[in-house]
């Protein structure tokens, strides 16, 4: 006499649906959107390098101790680590720290909406730097409706002697994130055209890429800021998620997303990145945006899909059509 089986239970079934990439990819735009408004709360009692060195050290720790638990150990080449250094410096230290100082001025769901223009500086750079990437329709109508989308965000209507000193604030402070942005996209082909073939896992090459970027802060923080005080739980909290789960589970998360879906499904989260900010900086902030703000968030988000080849202006050909 055959048993049947009963059906799976919610826990079971449950887990297997956390365990998927579509959780992982949730969870990965939902820490990642947030982490603007953890870079605000941040800076309300840090100094931007204070910020910046909490962040990566606290990404970084995290990613050595799983390393050495699962046996690893870091890569020694003197070579590879001259160029994880200059990936640190353009993928981590100098955006991290700008972002620091933008979250003086602006909004964080600014923050994030500004910050939606990284896929077009990366397909740029990567046009620039790399032999296999070349410019097609798509890219360049993608980096004219990305750049259309840069100037509605910014406002560029606005005559520039009519601004207010609050709003010069802005001004510099979204400028500040545009070379964040930027820097990003730079170090994103550097990374794979000088990093990309190691031998040595991502996992491993995080964790040097992290610490090797953490030394400039370390030696520039106490040289050019004064010891905080008046830091509460929140700010520690908030620095600890940027580390932890903004750098470190993150990686892991992404990584996953990868393997599970495809990278093309990774590079989406970029899409949903800003709305999750914006949504938390004007429920956790109280923040409130301008209605150019939102619209240049949809136009950039757009001239990116069709950088990245996720929309097509045409169907390609099928083979042997």
């Amino acid at each position: 006499m055959s048993v049947i089986s009963p059906p799976p239970t919610l826990p079971g079934a449950t887990v297997r649906l956390l365990s998927g990439w579509r959780a992982k990819f949730v969870l990965l735009a939902l820490i990642w959107g947030m982490s603007f408004v953890f870079i605000k709360i941040g800076a309300e009692a840090l100094a931007p390098v204070q910020l910046a060195l909490g962040r990566m050290l606290c990404g970084a720790l995290p990613l050595l101790a799983v390393l050495l638990l699962r046996g690893g150990h870091l890569p020694t080449s003197p070579r590879l680590w001259g160029h994880l250094f200059v990936s640190a410096l353009l993928l981590n230290t100098v955006p991290f720290t700008l972002f620091g100082y933008a979250a003086q001025l602006i909004p964080s769901a600014l923050m994030g909406i500004v910050n939606a223009s990284t896929p077009l500086f990366a397909v740029v750079f990567s046009m620039l730097l790399l032999a296999d990437e070349r410019p097609d329709r798509d890219r360049l109508l993608g980096l004219f409706i990305g750049f259309v989308g840069v100037l509605t965000v910014f406002g560029v209507w606005n005559s520039l002697g009519e601004v207010a000193v609050s709003d010069r604030d802005a001004l510099v402070g979204m400028l500040l994130v545009v070379a964040a942005t930027a820097c990003y996209g730079l170090g994103t082909p550097y990374l794979r055209r000088f990093v990309a073939g190691s031998p040595h896992g991502a996992l491993e090459l995080s964790t040097l890429q992290l610490l090797l970027g953490s030394v400039p802060l370390v030696v520039l923080a106490p040289l050019v800021t004064d010891m905080p005080t008046g830091v509460d739980w929140r700010v520690v909290a908030s620095v600890v998620a940027l580390g932890a789960l903004g750098t470190g589970l993150a990686y892991i998360l992404q990584y996953g997303v990868v393997r599970g879906a495809g990278a093309t499904v990774a590079t989406t989260v970029t899409y949903v990145v800003p709305v999750v900010a914006i949504a938390a900086g004007l429920v956790l902030m109280g923040e409130t945006l301008t209605w150019n703000q939102p619209l240049g968030a949809v136009v950039v988000i757009l001239g990116a899909a069709l950088c990245q080849g996720v929309l097509r202006t045409r169907r390609r050909p099928a083979d042997g059509a």
